[in-house]
């Protein structure tokens, strides 16, 4: 919490932000808490009792100190009706732990975000590697869904985040899959070694799709 409390009260200041501590730390809670989940700006505005408007300042000042992560919906062309909300992560896992009273392993495992922490840090470590691509996420309103679209020109991976030593998909995945046309696609996982799921899709832990220095 010192590192909290540090840049909220004494580097947030120094930027010139002038927003309320208290009121700064209760949004990143509620960021925490929405994790990996679409930004419902509303709500936490209701919470709050400011707009939806300065709830989107507060998501960009977060974002611009390298606080949290919007990923943007995938923008396509196919007649699909496509979410168009944000997802938003907590950039740092430690951070994301501490902000929900997360003080140990056992604490994370039966936690329910621990799913979506697993899917924070695989983005993120992935978006290090990976900064010359665009990121996005993929999801209809019939529930296809694809966690992390990578792309660069012409080229197009797709990866799923599962925290499970034996991960399965269900059916919206393939569906997405068939959606964009995209014939390599990787899900991470706490697994020891990869393994092909079906054609063009790998299960693997994440230092397996990490490129190669």
């Amino acid at each position: 919490m010192d590192f909290i409390r540090t840049f909220l009260e004494r580097d947030l200041p120094q930027l010139g932000i002038s927003i309320s501590a208290k009121t700064m730390e209760r949004f990143w809670k509620i960021s925490a808490h929405n994790h990996g989940q679409l930004f419902n700006q509303s709500k936490p505005g209701s919470s709050l009792g400011v707009s939806h408007h300065t709830i989107r300042n507060y998501i960009d000042l977060l974002e611009q100190t390298f606080a949290i992560r919007a990923l943007p919906p995938y923008q396509t062309n196919l007649k699909k009706r496509i979410v168009k909300s944000p997802k938003v992560y907590v950039r740092d896992s430690g951070l994301l732990h501490t902000l929900l009273g997360l003080e140990t392993q056992e604490d994370l495992f039966s936690h329910p975000c621990y799913g979506s922490s697993w899917e924070g840090f695989v983005i993120e470590n992935i978006l290090s590697a990976f900064p010359d691509w665009d990121a996005s996420f993929y999801r209809t309103s019939s529930g296809s869904e694809i966690d992390l679209i990578l792309e660069r020109g012409k080229k197009r991976i797709a990866i799923e985040c599962k925290a499970s030593s034996s991960p399965e998909v269900g059916r919206g995945f393939w569906i997405a899959l068939k959606d964009l046309e995209i014939e390599e696609a990787w899900i991470i996982a706490p697994v020891n070694e990869a393994y092909p799921l079906g054609k063009g899709v790998t299960v693997a832990p994440i230092n397996a799709f990490m490129p190669r220095k």
